[in-house]
């Protein structure tokens, strides 16, 4: 049996068809994981979405940014944003399904027999792999529950930006989404810097890269995400990014994993410009 993460998919449904042609893959018993950011901005959200549904227990898939501002705008909390695309998917009959269908995925994936977990952003040092999946665990329980409308009224912000045990309600809860959904950098206490998108040569001396952070509690277990395409295919400190721009056009890549990690990329046609 052969597992493959793939990056951010972003709606840029031909690449991700592209790719898995090139893995050959044998349903029977291969496993895909997808690091987030399925939907929005590429130019099929709907059909990658639908497919990737399909796909059933053969995918595993973790909750990004791009997934959580999809629910806050199907609930109305949020206006769509110009270079949305996920309006299909709110037009589709469907609807209601493919939204149940993304608020019951996880924010956090962890497979103790091949000894790797996947997320879609990162993690702050603070937080053991113990507490990584118990604030996981509380943020799901509040999307799949009855209170999801109050958080996502409350969802979108950057503060608090450094951890405490003592946070509560939808202060923790923010803070928690955006270690999962939106973390890039933090400075050596921790506090989140969630302005800075830049690969990490470009951004300010006092920030660092959260998988870099000192006396991080992650350090010794691997741990795949995605949400940086500036970053693009980097491994560091038991870690690895997999996003590689394909919405950019980059690219869209898979990692086998294993001893040794095999990689496989396609090109991406989508050329969506920063703004």
């Amino acid at each position: 049996m052969a597992t493959y993460v793939i990056g951010d998919v972003q709606g840029c449904y031909d690449p991700l068809r592209r790719l898995l042609d090139k893995l050959n893959l044998d349903f029977t018993q291969d496993q895909l994981w997808f690091a987030g950011d399925l939907i929005n901005r590429g130019p099929k959200s709907l059909e990658t979405l639908q497919f990737i549904i399909s796909l059933g227990d053969n995918a595993r898939s973790v909750l990004g940014n791009h997934e959580c501002h999809f629910l806050a705008t199907a609930r109305g909390y949020k206006k769509p944003h110009r270079s949305d695309t996920f309006g299909p998917i709110l037009a589709s009959d469907n609807v209601e399904e493919l939204i149940q269908w993304v608020r019951s995925r996880p924010f956090f994936y962890n497979d103790k027999k091949l000894g790797y977990s996947m997320l879609h952003a990162g993690v702050p040092p603070q937080w053991s792999m113990s507490d990584v999946k118990k604030y996981a665990a509380e943020l799901e329980h509040v999307f799949q529950g009855d209170h999801l409308d109050d958080f996502l009224a409350n969802m979108y912000g950057s503060e608090p930006s450094l951890w405490s045990p003592e946070l509560s309600g939808n202060e923790r809860l923010r803070f928690i989404i955006n270690c999962f959904t939106r973390l890039r950098y933090c400075d050596v206490d921790g506090r989140l810097n969630l302005n800075v998108k830049g690969e990490p040569k470009a951004q300010d001396k006092n920030l660092i890269p959260w998988f870099k952070a000192p006396n991080r509690q992650t350090i010794n277990k691997k741990l795949i995400f995605g949400h940086w395409s500036t970053l693009g295919l980097h491994q560091e400190n038991n870690t690895t990014c997999v996003d590689t721009g394909c919405l950019w056009g980059g690219q869209l890549t898979a990692i086998k994993l294993g001893e040794p990690e095999q990689f496989i990329s396609t090109d991406c046609e989508c050329t969506l410009e920063p703004f």
